[in-house]
């Protein structure tokens, strides 16, 4: 989903014309990582192959570090064990979306069920 704001800006035949800029929808959630193993290689790869799947720019923040929920290796990087709490942040038009599946992954404990998968689907 996009914004639409308009702005004055300088020019046009009367001094100043008007521009509509269009912002991309933002949206986070924090969690806190409830499986017993942490963020390791499985639901690592589960919540990367899920932001995959989402046009947005998917962000996992942990202690002021963000790093790029769609790479693996990134994601890995947090070292995020049980108890840690990060904060998922999506920047598009199917931010909104991307967040609640991705939440729900975690909250779920990285169970793949087809309830979480079916959320992740891009319809177009």
């Amino acid at each position: 989903m996009f914004c639409e704001e308009s702005v004055n800006v300088p020019g046009g035949f009367d001094g100043t014309r008007t521009v509509v800029v269009m912002t991309q929808q933002t949206a986070s959630r924090n969690v806190t990582i409830v499986n017993p193993q942490g963020l390791h290689a499985r639901p690592a790869d589960l919540f990367v192959k899920l932001a995959n799947q989402f046009e947005s720019a998917i962000e996992v923040i942990k202690n002021g570090e963000r790093v790029d929920g769609k790479s693996i290796l990134s994601v890995l990087t947090l070292a995020a064990e049980q108890g840690t709490e990060l904060t998922i942040e999506a920047t598009g038009h199917d931010a909104a979306v991307a967040i609640d599946a991705l939440t729900g992954l975690v909250d779920n404990g990285f169970v793949a069920d087809e309830a979480v998968e079916d959320q992740g689907t891009n319809p177009q």
